[in-house]
């Protein structure tokens, strides 16, 4: 009984609530930008046991995995980063929480300022990787047949 109570339910990391109900590296992946592969390389450069609870751990070895989520793409080589090569910068990221949405929004406008094919499919909100168009992907207008009135 005594080992429920000193449970921490919320864990902070890098400007993320974390459920600290589940295993390590189930809940990095709560992290945006962390999937299940970065999350158990985090929780082994942090030699934190990655099937242990998030909210049992001491608080040394969070902030290891702090440390961690914090310089994780100068740990790691560029192939396991989210952002290898960077269009304005041309160096390689590891991008964490909002970084991912803002990232994404600037590459779609990009493409849309130079006007390039996936641009103008972006601004007419059509599909942008060569999916069909003709029978799926309808939005707005009813789709089917309406039967006469007699």
């Amino acid at each position: 009984m005594a080992q429920e109570e000193d449970i921490k339910y919320f864990v902070r990391v890098s400007n993320t609530d974390l459920d600290g109900t589940k295993p390590v590296h189930i809940a990095l992946t709560g992290i945006r930008g962390v999937g299940m592969h970065t999350a158990q390389i985090i929780a082994t450069l942090a030699k934190v046991d990655e099937k242990e609870t998030m909210g049992r751990l001491k608080d040394e070895e969070v902030d290891r995995i702090r440390e961690i989520t914090d310089s994780y793409s100068q740990r790691v080589p560029s192939w396991m980063m989210n952002r290898p090569k960077d269009v304005y910068t041309g160096e390689s990221k590891h991008l964490l929480g909002t970084d991912v949405s803002t990232s994404r929004e600037e590459d779609i406008n990009l493409l849309r300022k130079i006007r390039c094919y996936r641009g103008i499919r972006h601004e007419t909100g059509q599909k942008v990787r060569g999916q069909r168009t003709k029978s799926t992907g309808r939005t707005g207008l009813t789709v089917g047949v309406k039967k006469k009135k007699e």
